[in-house]
């Protein structure tokens, strides 16, 4: 399967896979962030239920505090 990740083009080895999914697979395991499925935000409760699909567009967006 084929998605735009960030802004570029990642393949896949899965035909389905959901939000959980593919942070175990990139290993991305900051825990503040926010994802975006083709402009739409998924609450955290719902990343091990929301599958992406081919072509998707996934935005993830790492939040960071400091002063």
């Amino acid at each position: 399967m084929k998605i735009i990740l960030n802004n570029r083009e990642e393949v896949f080895e899965a035909d389905t896979m959901t939000v959980s999914d593919m942070l175990e697979i990139r290993r991305f395991t900051f825990r503040m962030r926010i994802i975006k499925i083709n402009g739409k935000l998924i609450p955290r409760d719902l990343y091990g239920s929301t599958v992406i699909h081919d072509g998707d567009n996934v935005q993830m967006f790492y939040l960071m505090s400091g002063g």
